[in-house]
């Protein structure tokens, strides 16, 4: 790689540049095209739901939530993505970047799998079958069950995950893995920190945060996690087949 083609201060490679445009074009999508409810044709539902569609493990991960979910996840790509790009090249950080959203989804499947039957556990097999047939329709309505378990099941079962946080979290774990000793600052720290002690400060956080489920914070913890997982599959695979830095 020719270190002097790209300055990381103020140049953007493409699927960078690229990747921030789409999702931008996505997020104004939603808002100026509200009668097509974009966000529930593209967001991913888990697959027994009545919305699932299998082009949505793609398209989820260009779709935001409001302005400030689209703008702190491409600021994220814009900060730590244009110099994976600059180091791997624009088709393996691409590929890197749909890898780890595709498996963000995944997890997030899974772990919906894993709570939904520890819901069903303690509900009739016809109040199940019925919230199957019937709960997609009553959400996207507006409504749910007034049971907290019945309800709680439609919402794993029916509702939409949506954002870039998968791969922007395994853009920040290949970073920190690339670069572990790069000095960052962190508000509020007025201090730098290593680049892999903030990727494992991340990784803490968002595990403890995915175990203690916290109600209405609406941010699918395991998803992220997922990122960094398949994440670090990728760079291990990667350096054993083509050393440290890929080059």
């Amino acid at each position: 790689m020719n270190q002097r083609s790209f300055n990381p201060l103020f140049s953007i490679p493409a699927v960078t540049k690229n990747l921030i445009i789409i999702n931008t074009l996505f997020w104004l999508a939603t808002v100026i095209m509200t009668k097509l409810d974009l966000t529930n044709m593209l967001g991913l539902h888990y697959p027994a739901s009545g919305g699932f569609r299998l082009y949505q493990m793609i398209t989820y991960m260009f779709m935001h939530g409001s302005l400030s979910h689209l703008f702190f996840n491409m600021f994220a790509v814009y900060m730590f993505g244009r110099t994976l790009e600059a180091v791997w090249g624009p088709k393996r950080f691409l590929t890197y970047y749909m890898i780890t959203g595709i498996g963000a989804g995944l997890i997030n499947i899974l772990v919906a799998f894993i709570r939904i039957n520890a819901v069903e556990a303690n509900l009739s097999p016809d109040v199940i079958a019925d919230t199957y047939r019937e709960g997609y329709e009553i959400l996207r309505q507006g409504m749910n069950y007034t049971d907290p378990l019945r309800g709680q099941l439609n919402i794993l079962i029916n509702a939409t995950t949506v954002g870039a946080s998968g791969s922007v979290f395994g853009i920040l774990l290949a970073f920190g893995m690339l670069f572990p000793n790069m000095p960052l600052y962190i508000i509020p720290f007025p201090f730098p920190v290593k680049a892999k002690y903030m990727v494992l400060g991340y990784g803490v956080i968002e595990l403890i945060a995915g175990f203690a489920e916290i109600r209405g914070d609406n941010v699918a913890h395991f998803a992220h996690l997922g990122g960094m997982l398949f994440g670090i599959i990728l760079v291990l695979y990667w350096r054993k087949k083509n050393g440290k830095y890929f080059y």
